[in-house]
């Protein structure tokens, strides 16, 4: 990562993307209960309906600015949805813009090379394979599975989407826990 990062360092962004699903069935954790009353978390049998996400955080490469992009769709994500994420990237972002992620097939297709190729402002990097741990978007994954959606389930896709955007809104105003999760990451910039 260290040449994209030197080339962010000319004002531009480093954005980490990835995906995740989740389903109406919600995420069992512990919790706390008066004494004689056990937490009941009531979900569905076996049809459980899915909704995919792809989740961008992105960060200033002087550490000054992070922000915080979601998508929701249901069903799974193809390659045409990256290139709508990517130009809706693009109209949040001045500047030079580096993407990170893994190497899904979606990622190296040839409709998402030919659109970046077309716009001199991207640049796209993949993470070494079977390292997860270098995205920074796998740790909001988790705090939002871990926090917001925990010992939730819903019988609609629809509480279940507000629950995410929810969530999305509320790490998008703590600064602190986006910088935890870049830290998380091992990405650390010069004094920040």
């Amino acid at each position: 990562m260290a040449p994209a990062k030197k080339k962010a360092l000319k004002g531009g962004w480093l954005v980490f993307i990835d995906e995740s699903g989740f389903c109406e069935s919600g995420v069992v954790r512990h919790t706390w209960a008066p004494r004689g009353k056990t937490p009941v978390l009531r979900t569905k049998g076996r049809s459980w309906r899915r909704m995919s996400a792809i989740g961008a955080l992105a960060y200033r490469a002087d550490g000054s600015r992070s922000r915080v992009f979601l998508h929701l769709k249901r069903g799974p994500v193809l390659a045409e949805d990256f290139v709508r994420f990517l130009e809706h990237l693009g109209r949040h972002l001045g500047h030079r813009v580096i993407v990170i992620w893994d190497r899904l097939n979606g990622h190296r297709s040839v409709l998402v090379r030919e659109w970046v190729e077309a716009k001199t402002r991207f640049e796209l990097n993949f993470l070494p394979a079977y390292a997860p741990e270098l995205n920074p978007v796998e740790a909001l994954w988790s705090w939002l599975k871990g926090t917001c959606l925990a010992n939730c389930s819903h019988d609609e896709l629809e509480p279940l989407a507000r629950e995410v955007r929810r969530g999305a809104r509320r790490v998008r105003r703590r600064s602190g826990l986006l910088s935890g999760f870049r830290c998380k990451a091992g990405l650390f910039f010069d004094g920040v």
